[in-house]
């Protein structure tokens, strides 16, 4: 393993093209894919298996985003202009918002899971000249574009004018885009009454891709990263598609979340960086142990005390010996060629990023939000902390605002990564910043003297019990992670006492599928008694003020976001299983 005290970063090789390809502090994002394409124009750059392999090398690339960006400025669209981008994860998708760059245009991803009704609302909110779509929705925005949108182009081979068709006559660079211009407009929620757009300049997004490599964190031209989860969402686009292309890297777009595509994929392109949500990755990691209990108490027995022994030397000593002791297990679980694992979008449970540094993968986490491009906080792979969501990246400033006894308050942060501001939303962007320039978060949290971040949730669902105390929801939900029985969990706060308006904690249930076979009267009480069981057994080790007092049981799952994430507001969808008050 690499020490620490590394020479230099990772985005010391800019100099060298600094007032030839770009000036300022950074370049542009299409400055810098040329950049990367004139170092690695042979090497791999967007890669889907269908189920055959298909793969673009950057020079290729580079031709089909030049290609779409003449197209667009042969439609009238320019400098500054919103191009809308909506579909599934794949490489024409990443030529589209490449090519809207290029185009000195501005790119609007939208979540494609949304509904025709709400991705038109969204384009509408945005002002989007052109639009890019998948074919399931093409039909219905060719024969009925918003009234912003004057061109319409498909991202599916055979329907519409195909992306890869498209082409123009060369263009003059008038008005040259600026690191501090305006790259994509992101929306934070596609079902709140007013949509937030937030905007990220080109310095935001290409800043924070290099700055997340200070940690340090090492991307290599020959990493092959998997773009599972919806692209359109900042944790993927950066973290995973900008981060790809600012080192030569190869991406492999996944092009559904089921089990067996996700292992297909990440054998045959021999993924070495996966990036995910924790529910991906603890489900990941209940097959693994699933399959070592099938093998009986003994063989389970010792491997976890092999897992327990190899934690020890690589947190000790620096040194891995988990991929070798255990190469047999993750070559079974399609896991043998991953370099690194992040988590992001979640808290993930400790103990699931204990057991997989155990077994030989660096596993880290890490923290963010769209309005700072993401990331601005990751564990350093050499020197990680299990509860910590991190350390602040280099050149990004983070505190803690009235922190209270405990040292917890919310989280405040500025620095190249964050946002210009809410589109067309003057007030709303005022009231996120303090007066001295930091972008107020939302989350709770506390900073250690190595300026690491520890969450423990966020502000609007902290619950304050009768005695005073916070209580913060997500502290509570971490400790359900590793139960297979436990589907989906949202801890939050009932009132006790109408007349005092005193609050309790309720646990809000979805049992695991594999629980709910059935609706026969015997099923039910065999899910309640389980699902009590694993509440007491949380409660016991809970202090005395989080403890859990009531627990309700739902038969449907609750709503969830892209990134895997419970809709707080949408609990209980559907028809309650059954009540169960836990006074333990």
């Amino acid at each position: 393993m690499k020490s620490l005290d590394r020479v230099g970063t990772p985005w010391d090789f800019l100099d060298a093209y600094r007032g030839k390809d770009f000036s300022g502090e950074w370049p542009t994002l299409p400055e810098m894919f040329r950049i990367i394409v004139s170092r690695y124009g042979e090497r791999p750059c967007f890669t889907i298996y269908e189920p055959d392999r298909i793969s673009y090398d950057y020079n290729e690339a580079l031709k089909k985003i030049e290609a779409v960006s003449r197209a667009l400025r042969d439609c009238g669209i320019g400098k500054g202009d919103k191009v809308a981008l909506t579909g599934k994860n794949s490489p024409e998708w990443a030529v589209a918002y490449l090519g809207i760059l290029f185009a000195h245009a501005v790119v609007v991803p939208i979540d494609y899971q949304l509904g025709s009704g709400e991705i038109e609302r969204l384009i509408r909110v945005s002002k989007a000249k052109a639009l890019f779509v998948d074919e399931e929705k093409y039909d219905h925005f060719y024969g009925n574009p918003p009234v912003t949108v004057s061109e319409v182009f498909s991202l599916r081979e055979g329907v519409g004018r195909y992306v890869y068709q498209l082409d123009g006559p060369a263009f003059t660079e008038d008005r040259p885009v600026t690191e501090f211009d305006t790259a994509a407009i992101l929306f934070t929620s596609g079902t709140m009454d007013v949509p937030k757009g937030v905007m990220l300049s080109h310095q935001n997004l290409v800043s924070d891709c290099y700055l997340a490599q200070g940690t340090p964190f090492d991307v290599y031209s020959t990493d092959v990263f998997y773009a599972l989860l919806p692209i359109h969402h900042a944790y993927t686009m950066l973290a995973v598609f900008i981060e790809t292309i600012s080192t030569g890297a190869e991406v492999v777009f996944g092009k559904k979340m089921l089990v067996k595509n996700i292992l297909h994929d990440l054998k045959a392109a021999k993924i070495t960086m996966l990036l995910g949500v924790p529910m991906l990755f603890n489900k990941l990691l209940a097959g693994i142990l699933r399959g070592l209990r099938e093998k009986g108490i003994v063989v389970y027995g010792i491997v976890r005390f092999l897992m327990e022994v190899s934690g020890v030397i690589k947190k000790t000593f620096g040194v891995n010996p988990g991929k070798r002791i255990f190469r047999t297990i993750l070559d079974k679980a399609s896991l043998s060629t991953l370099r690194t694992c992040i988590s992001g979008g979640g808290p993930l449970a400790p103990a699931v990023f204990r057991k997989y540094n155990q077994l030989g993968i660096d596993f880290v986490q890490g923290y963010g939000l769209t309005e700072t491009s993401p990331i601005i906080n990751l564990n350093p792979i050499e020197h990680y902390k299990e509860t910590s969501v991190g350390k602040v990246l280099p050149r990004i400033e983070e505190k803690i605002l009235d922190p209270d006894e405990r040292g917890i308050g919310e989280v405040a942060v500025k620095g190249p990564v964050v946002m210009q501001g809410y589109y067309e939303m003057p007030e709303e962007t005022s009231a996120c910043f303090t007066p001295d320039g930091f972008f107020k978060t939302g989350d709770l949290g506390y900073l250690d003297r190595e300026n690491y971040l520890y969450l423990t949730g966020r502000a609007k669902n902290m619950i304050v019990t009768e005695g005073g105390k916070n209580v913060y929801p997500e502290e509570i939900e971490n400790e359900f992670q590793l139960f297979d029985e436990i589907d989906q969990i949202l801890i939050r706060g009932y009132v006790r006492n109408k007349k005092s308006r005193l609050e309790g904690i309720e646990a809000v249930v979805f049992p695991s599928p594999d629980f709910f076979k059935d609706t026969g009267a015997a099923v039910k009480e065999q899910i309640k008694k389980r699902v009590s069981a694993i509440i007491s057994e949380v409660n016991a080790h809970l202090l005395p003020y989080q403890k859990i007092e009531k627990t309700t049981i739902l038969d449907e799952p609750m709503e969830m976001t892209t990134t895997k994430k419970i809709k707080r507001g949408t609990a209980e969808p559907g028809r309650r299983l059954a009540d169960v008050e836990d006074a333990s």
